[in-house]
């Protein structure tokens, strides 16, 4: 989770809502890092999971990640719950709960419905005073 969040840092800076994930192999070895990236790109879907989701794609030759895991600071949307169950990711592990945005533990909920083809193993909380510090002050600055 640390490299999620020194990612989730980067975003900061770049003026980036501070969003970081990281995809771990089999081993626990680093496969991708990724933060936000969608004023850069402006591009509303380039959301840190999916680019850390393609990018492990891309490095393995392979559309599936079903042995490999996702570390992100806040909880996901329902965009990127789409596709971390489309690419099959072993394990989920999130920060920072979502309470308006996020699919996981909020909202529709995405790996709790019936026609949810692949439910990772969720683990939520990880990090998340840490997580929920570094949008708060993101935000906070940004209002100030």
């Amino acid at each position: 989770m640390q490299a999620a969040l020194a990612a989730a840092r980067q975003a900061a800076g770049r003026g980036e809502v501070p969003v970081g994930a990281v995809i771990t192999g089999p081993d626990g070895a680093l496969l991708a890092v990724a933060g936000n990236e969608t004023e850069a790109r402006q591009d509303s879907t380039a959301h840190a999971e999916l680019l850390v989701i393609a990018a492990a794609q891309a490095r393995r030759g392979s559309k599936y990640l079903e042995d490999c895991d996702l570390w992100v600071t806040l909880e996901p949307c329902a965009m990127c719950a789409g596709a971390i169950a489309l690419a099959r990711i072993r394990r989920l592990y999130f920060g920072a709960a979502d309470q308006k945005g996020g699919a996981v533990e909020h909202g529709p909920r995405l790996f709790s419905q019936p026609t949810i083809h692949h439910r990772p193993e969720i683990y939520g909380g990880l990090s998340e005073a840490e997580a929920s510090q570094l949008l708060q002050d993101f935000f906070a600055a940004r209002r100030g």
